[in-house]
C-alpha cells in the first residue's frame, strides 16, 4: 500500500480517507485487469467502477458540485494499481464534462447512465492541425436553429469505438 499520510493535511475529510481506504482496497482486489483486449477490458472496468460506485465522482450531476479532491484520489489510486482503470475512469468525466456544466434535462439522461458505469462517453479533441492543443482547436459551434452545427475534423476519438455517447 502507498503512503497515505497526505490524508492527514487539513482539506481532507473524514470522508476524503474513507473514499481512499475503500478505493485503496477495491483497485487491490480488482486490478490490474488484462489488457489483451483492450475495449473489453474498458467496458469491463467502466461497469465495476459503476457498480462500486466510483464513477459518480467522475463528473457533477445537476444541482451538485463536483469534488475535486476525491476525484484526485479516485485517479491517483487507479493509476497506481492499472493505467488503463485511469484512463476509463478519466473518459467517462472527460466525454460528459460539458454535459455536466451545460447539459440539457435530456442530455443530463446520458449523465447519470456515464455516473452508474451503464453507459460509455467518448472524448473527441484531437484536430489534424492542433494535435491536442486546445488552444490551437479549430472546430467551431455556429448556432442554427433548432440548435448548433459543429464545423470541423477530429483525427481521434478516445473510446470513438466503443463508447454509447
Amino acid at each position: 500500500m502507498a503512503d497515505q499520510s497526505f490524508l492527514s493535511w487539513p482539506f481532507f475529510e473524514d470522508r476524503h480517507r474513507a473514499l481512499a481506504t475503500e478505493v485503496e482496497a477495491w483497485a487491490g482486489a480488482h486490478l490490474p485487469v488484462p489488457h489483451e483486449d483492450v475495449d473489453g477490458a474498458c467496458k469491463g472496468l467502466v461497469a465495476a467502477m459503476g457498480q462500486a460506485g466510483f464513477l459518480r465522482h467522475s463528473g457533477a450531476a445537476a444541482g451538485e458540485g463536483l469534488d475535486v479532491r476525491s476525484l484526485c484520489l479516485i485517479r491517483e489510486t487507479l493509476a497506481r494499481h492499472d493505467g488503463l482503470a485511469d484512463f476509463a475512469f478519466a473518459m467517462q468525466g472527460l466525454g460528459m464534462g460539458a454535459v455536466s456544466l451545460f447539459g440539457t434535462p435530456e442530455q443530463q439522461v446520458w449523465l447519470a447512465r456515464t455516473r452508474a458505469g451503464k453507459a460509455i462517453s467518448a472524448f473527441a479533441l484531437t484536430e489534424p492541425g492542433a494535435g491536442s492543443d486546445v488552444a490551437h482547436t479549430a472546430t467551431t459551434a455556429e448556432v442554427v436553429p433548432g440548435g448548433y452545427r459543429l464545423n470541423g475534423e477530429k483525427t481521434y476519438i478516445s473510446n470513438g469505438g466503443i463508447a454509447d455517447v
